[in-house]
């Protein structure tokens, strides 16, 4: 999935050592750690879960002959990244997901929705460079230099090789989330030859504009409800984000109150659901999540500059099937622009499908409905 990446406000107040970190870190966007601390805040467990994650391992192991469930790290961009391979036919069409973040790893989460679409398709998932289990995996020394975005994307492109290759397919699909959704842009239109269509859900168009609606949701929210103290802070950043620099102080209120109004989760103002699914997951270990806010420290400074000079609105034309999922209460990544760009750009095919009960986390708020988009809309183009 996905899964982008936005860190819960709420976690930033339940442990102020953690905070300190962030502030030396000089991290200005928040949207960045969907899964850094998806442990944040917990006791460590004397493997507390262990008989829970036993019974899911169990109960999603793929038996069918023709099946394939398979966990490996593979040398892509000189690093060793970890790959998981699912699915119930072999011979079905083959998913890349491209998670959110950065360094914010989908397979954690990965039991709490993709089972059904393994159905049909053949999903693999990797933790990208520094991120989870890859960032345990590596020297970040040798790492440190590499982090950028058009590494993220040649990593991307080798990735769809060599799955193409292992798995003798003519061409894949390519899923990206919020995050994942630049490299998978830029990765689409760099190499279209190795795909048959683009999926973007949380799609990041123009990344200041997504901060100014999202921050204009929360202030109409706010102001219906007649929220004193969200509009005391909300008015403390305005003009958002403005020509003023995006400082920490800025970027916590700003992610906080659109949360908080559901932005992230529809009609919920938190997301710990979410945040807590690793505890139980059959492909992460305790130690591997906390090695999720390790790459995220890491990762963010040396990003941020580019996430936040985002912009595809001069992309005009694109050069395979593109189909982007939209969460109607999305104001993480705002879905308007998206909209506006999928309804201006000339493609071989293209369609906007709006998830009218979803916010930024589509493949878990309207899984079914993720499922019926892809064997409607996206396989019958993977001819």
């Amino acid at each position: 999935m996905y899964v982008i990446d936005i860190l819960n406000i709420i976690y930033f107040y339940k442990n102020q050592i953690f905070m300190q970190k962030i502030m030396r870190h000089n991290i200005l966007s928040v949207i960045t750690l969907l899964f850094s601390l998806v442990l944040f805040g917990q006791v460590k467990p004397c493997d507390q879960y262990g008989e829970a994650r036993e019974i899911i391992k169990d109960l999603d192991s793929i038996v069918s002959p023709n099946g394939i469930q398979e966990r490996y790290k593979a040398t892509v961009g000189g690093v060793q990244q970890w790959v998981y391979v699912r699915g119930q036919n072999k011979e079905n069409p083959v998913i890349i997901f491209v998670h959110g973040g950065p360094a914010s790893p989908i397979a954690p989460v990965m039991w709490m929705f993709q089972r059904p679409i393994e159905e049909y398709f053949t999903v693999v998932n990797y933790d990208q460079r520094a991120s989870g289990k890859t960032y345990n995996a590596n020297d970040t020394l040798k790492l440190k230099n590499t982090i950028n975005i058009n590494q993220y994307v040649d990593d991307a492109i080798q990735m769809a090789e060599l799955i193409k290759e292992k798995y003798k397919k003519k061409k894949v699909i390519l899923i990206g989330h919020s995050w994942g959704t630049i490299i998978s842009m830029k990765a689409a239109l760099k190499r279209p030859d190795l795909f048959y269509a683009y999926v973007g859900i949380g799609q990041i168009i123009n990344t200041r504009d997504n901060e100014r609606l999202s921050v204009d949701f929360a202030v109409k929210e706010a102001t219906r409800l007649k929220n004193d103290v969200a509009l005391k802070e909300l008015a403390s950043i305005a003009p958002y984000p403005g020509n003023t620099p995006i400082t920490r102080s800025r970027i916590i209120i700003a992610r906080k109150w659109p949360q908080y109004y559901g932005g992230l989760t529809a009609y919920r103002d938190n997301s710990r659901y979410f945040f807590q699914a690793p505890l139980l997951s059959p492909e992460y270990s305790y130690q591997d999540a906390e090695a999720i806010g390790k790459g995220s420290l890491f990762t963010l400074s040396k990003v941020l500059s580019e996430f936040l000079d985002t912009d595809f609105k001069n992309i005009k034309t694109f050069p395979i099937p593109v189909f982007m999922l939209m969460g109607r209460h999305d104001y993480t990544t705002p879905s308007e622009p998206t909209a506006q760009w999928i309804q201006n750009v000339k493609a071989p095919f293209k369609k906007g499908i709006w998830f009218e009960n979803s916010a930024h986390l589509i493949p878990v708020e309207e899984p079914g409905k993720m499922l019926v988009t892809l064997l409607n809309d996206v396989q019958p183009v993977c001819k």
